[in-house]
């Protein structure tokens, strides 16, 4: 079976280089290439694979185990709902069901439009402020259902 070729920028070669001999530095080069890639392709974890000398099925097993890497490419949105404890408390899961439903997509679905994700978090660190989303930079507080289409359409409409 032919792998599929991905090259790395000069910047993400020369941060793997100066990494990959240091213990556990695994989950620090996984970092950088999502940061590169908005996701991990598998073409990059094959790459890794070869250039460090890490079994492939480790590296998955790395990136499966920890939400917070991606195997497929996120929208250019990602709505980051909080599910930590005074979040969902104050609704959040209502607030994902919310905006699926609003966006027809499930999971780690993207819009057909490739504009928008769902990734459901596990704290945001605005627990005074909950239930809280936050897409890119930007956090809402004390979101309500009813919010949802405004902060979407402002995204929409960008």
């Amino acid at each position: 079976m032919q792998m599929a070729q991905i090259e790395f920028s000069k910047e993400l070669t020369a941060f793997i280089d100066e990494w990959k001999e240091k213990p556990g530095s695994l989950i620090m080069m996984l970092h950088r290439i999502q940061e590169e890639y908005t996701y991990i392709p598998r073409e990059a974890a094959e790459r890794l694979s070869r250039t460090v000398g890490i079994p492939l099925a480790k590296i998955y097993g790395v990136m499966t185990f920890y939400h917070y890497f991606k195997t497929t490419k996120p929208g250019k949105y990602k709505l980051a709902i909080c599910l930590g404890t005074a979040c969902y408390l104050k609704g959040s899961q209502d607030l994902i069901d919310e905006s699926q439903a609003i966006l027809n997509i499930k999971g780690d679905d993207v819009t057909d439009d490739g504009l928008f994700s769902i990734d459901e978090v596990r704290c945001l660190g605005c627990c005074g402020l909950a239930p809280v989303l936050m897409v890119g930079n930007e956090v809402f507080g004390k979101v309500t259902k009813d919010q949802l289409p405004e902060i979407i359409a402002k995204y929409r409409n960008k």
